[in-house]
């Protein structure tokens, strides 16, 4: 076996090779006693990670939509992660979790599958 990959799963560690920030959101009172929403880092690790583009078209405006898959390490820290709540900073981009495979709960990996957020006017 070579030393840089799992036991078991032969998923390579090199591959992890691009640095993930997770947020976690939250909520906060400003001196009125309003509550606002807020993000605060959770987590931070490298992962693998996988992008594709797709074009949209809709009423002669082309858009991109970019959508990333991370795979990280299963840790404790990443054991209740799940797409409301969370979202992913990859990039100085922003990535909202549309999906959560925890790959047969075999706490070895976990892939998020994620769609950058759209920015906001």
């Amino acid at each position: 076996m070579a030393i840089n990959e799992y036991p078991a799963t032969g998923a390579v560690i090199s591959r992890m090779n691009e640095r993930i920030t997770i947020q976690r959101s939250g909520t906060a009172i400003d001196r009125y006693q309003n509550h606002y929403n807020t993000w605060a880092d959770h987590y931070s690790c490298y992962a693998h990670a996988s992008t594709y583009g797709k074009d949209e078209t809709g009423s002669k405006i082309t858009t991109e939509e970019r959508q990333v898959t991370f795979e990280v390490r299963y840790c404790s820290e990443l054991k209740d992660i799940s797409s409301t709540g969370y979202r992913v900073l990859f990039h100085g981009e922003v990535y909202d979790i549309e999906a959560v495979d925890m790959m047969d709960y075999q706490k070895r990996r976990i892939r998020l599958k994620c769609k950058r957020e759209r920015a906001r006017r």
